[in-house]
């Protein structure tokens, strides 16, 4: 079975740790030194504004060489809001100590919600690893095991609530605006620079990767709408908080959509040709994809199979929740 639709993924030159960048009019950014499969080569903290009148976006992880260069960054300029996308562990934690310092209000969608999780124990969890091939960008544990999971800042809980089309932080020649885009998590926010036509996208579009989407919390139903969404815009440059920005966005969102809508088929077809259980879906569309990561995998085949359970396509043996141990058959 072919592999879904290519995406013109767009990669970033090597990273200049602990600098403070300039990227556009308004806009700087500094990596912080945090590379992984989930972050490529770093979460990119952007400072938008100057003077008294400057934002920060995901100020990032809980790094002392990324606060060292944040306080470098913005030394002699006053913070005057702190805008998070969402609270995994690569973008918010530091918002508090940040907060602490400046004195600048927390901003974000709320905090991530405490879910009941029937695949808790299962101990590989997440969604496809970078790029949609798990061989290629997932890596190798020391004991043959690859954490998929990303960690979450359950602590993080924003002071100012914004939702979708609020102003949620504005100064001299920028205003900018809370796009609510849940899927990746149901509290993801991307913030509208509306004098620049551009889109700060956090983890819901990144230019060198696929993005994780995680049940309980991460929604494939969710995250189809909120790509449909974001292209019904007319955003000229994507500023994900990992990689490069995206500047052709109209047709790299199609390709987005289109990858997902072919997986989507491809796990269907799956279950339409006798197909009942997740381990056996892997063993099929993740043929050329090493066996130890054939777990993490079939978390990004089950967000699938939870949105055509809703859909009315696929259902569980006795109407059961759709788990990684579920039974599915076609309707």
């Amino acid at each position: 079975m072919s592999g879904p639709a290519p995406i013109p993924f767009v990669t970033l030159d090597e990273p200049r740790y602990g600098e403070v960048v300039p990227v556009a009019p308004l806009v700087r950014r500094v990596i912080a030194e945090n590379p992984s499969k989930f972050t490529y080569h770093g979460t990119g903290t952007y400072l938008v504004g100057e003077g008294d009148h400057v934002v920060v976006i995901d100020p990032g992880p809980l790094h002392d060489g990324h606060r060292v260069a944040l306080t470098a960054a913005l030394a002699g300029q006053r913070v005057s809001a702190i805008l998070v996308t969402h609270c995994h562990a690569d973008h918010s934690p530091l918002a508090a100590w940040l907060a602490a310092e400046t004195g600048a209000p927390t901003v974000g969608f709320g905090p991530h919600p405490r879910l009941d999780d029937p695949d808790a124990d299962d101990p590989i969890t997440g969604d496809e690893p970078a790029g949609d091939s798990a061989g290629d960008a997932a890596g190798d544990a020391a004991d043959g095991e690859v954490k998929i999971e990303e960690s979450t800042d359950h602590d993080f809980d924003p002071v100012q609530r914004v939702v979708d089309g609020e102003v949620a932080a504005a100064g001299p020649g920028y205003t900018l605006r809370a796009v609510h885009t849940p899927g990746h998590t149901s509290n993801h926010l991307c913030f509208a620079f509306e004098e620049q036509a551009a889109l700060f996208t956090g983890d819901h579009i990144m230019g060198w990767s696929t993005t994780v989407i995680g049940p309980p919390d991460g929604d494939m139903r969710a995250y189809f709408d909120s790509l449909r969404k974001v292209l019904g815009r007319d955003d000229r440059t994507f500023w994900p908080t990992h990689g490069s920005p995206v500047t052709d966005t109209r047709p790299f969102l199609e390709a987005f959509l289109a990858h997902r809508l072919d997986r989507e088929a491809q796990v269907l077809a799956a279950v339409r040709s006798g197909q009942t259980d997740i381990a056996e879906m892997v063993k099929v569309l993740y043929a050329g994809v090493r066996e130890e990561l054939h777990k993490p995998a079939g978390r990004s085949v089950l967000a699938h199979l939870i949105k055509l359970v809703g859909d009315g396509a696929v259902v569980t043996d006795g109407d059961a929740r759709p788990t990684l141990k579920a039974v599915y058959r076609a309707v």
